[in-house]
């Protein structure tokens, strides 16, 4: 390994940065995603649930999840006192954006990778090509040939290339997993924030006729 990356040349080097910084970002995004999701579907079923009941009681067990999305998402309309149904609609929706933008976080960082990676990997090729044909002569040619230099040297130059593809596809593999959870979480954010509402402006009705 060690003997492949000096053969790659200088831009191994940020070759090797982006690779750490995509690991960096991806195991970041992957505690965020794996604490998060063990918990959403259970915070969702007993905020919904007890809401139907007790909406004081709903609140107070949001603020209990305040430290996942899905709680904090739920919690903000929540925690107004008494407000009419297109206010606590409103609450609902300026939390979901916010909530909904915090989850790509890093996603940014991952698509840096995606992109530059390969560039780098093409760049070092081409400046490995140009050395290697550099250094060589006219005359040289026959005897590069024959004693395996130039392939060598050729072979050498497309370490770059290797290294560039491979961060490259494993961080867009992950980064295209981290923006299908996010998709999903669009729905499940959805219908949480429709069935509170729904719940919300039944309680308003009853207490207008009350």
């Amino acid at each position: 390994m060690e003997e492949l990356f000096r053969a790659g040349g200088p831009v191994m080097w940020p070759l090797l940065g982006l690779s750490i910084l995509s690991v960096a970002a991806i195991a970041e995004r992957c505690f965020f995603w794996v604490g998060f999701l063990l918990r959403e579907s259970e915070d969702v079923n007993k905020i919904v649930g007890t809401a139907r009941q007790n909406l004081q009681a709903a609140a107070q067990i949001a603020q209990g999840a305040i430290d996942t999305p899905i709680g904090r998402f739920l919690y903000a309309p929540l925690a107004l006192e008494q407000p009419d149904p297109e206010l606590f609609k409103l609450a609902l929706e300026s939390a979901a954006d916010e909530e909904l933008a915090n989850m790509l976080r890093g996603e940014k960082i991952l698509e840096s990778v995606v992109a530059l990676a390969p560039l780098l990997g093409l760049l070092g090729t081409i400046t490995g090509l140009i050395v290697s044909f550099g250094s060589l002569r006219i005359g040289d040619v026959s005897s590069n040939l024959r004693s395996g230099n130039l392939t060598k040297g050729i072979a050498e130059a497309l370490i770059t290339t290797a290294s560039g593809l491979i961060v490259a596809i494993a961080t867009l593999a992950f980064h295209r997993l981290f923006i299908a959870l996010h998709h999903k979480q669009v729905n499940i954010f959805r219908k949480a924030g429709n069935d509170l509402e729904l719940i919300y402006r039944q309680y308003w009705q009853a207490g207008r006729k009350e």
